[in-house]
């Protein structure tokens, strides 16, 4: 399972059209991409500024997908802020738009008290 942080605007485009774009799609070819424990650290760096019932995250069947996955260094579309996780580590990249019937689950990334972004509990771990 692989995961991608959205928007409810994104999602909701992808579903009418049965495919899902990024805008890194056009400026960077692929499609972010994380493993659940690169989530949150990547949603608390990218999404910060995003009101918190915008932010969406998507689970993705990689045995579904119909563009080539790639794992790859991390490619930060801030360089100036990239989030804490070592550069070692490999990020799963769609290079393609992502067909909807690979993604099994999604659900809404909320906020603590000190306002981080946590594992949403109503996506189970074990999906599909």
């Amino acid at each position: 399972m692989i995961y991608h942080i959205a928007t409810r605007d994104a999602l909701a485009r992808a579903e009418r059209s049965g495919i899902y774009t990024a805008h890194s799609l056009d400026e960077e070819g692929f499609i972010h991409c994380s493993t659940r424990v690169q989530v949150i650290p990547v949603a608390n760096a990218v999404f910060k500024d995003v009101d918190e019932g915008e932010v969406i995250l998507l689970a993705i069947d990689e045995n579904l997908l119909t563009s080539p996955l790639r794992w790859e260094d991390p490619a930060h579309p801030d360089p100036s802020n990239p989030p804490e996780i070592s550069s070692a580590e490999a990020f799963p990249h769609i290079y393609g738009p992502l067909n909807v019937d690979a993604i099994v689950s999604h659900a809404p990334l909320r906020r603590d008290d000190a306002g981080s972004f946590y594992w949403p509990p109503d996506l189970s771990l074990d999906t599909p």
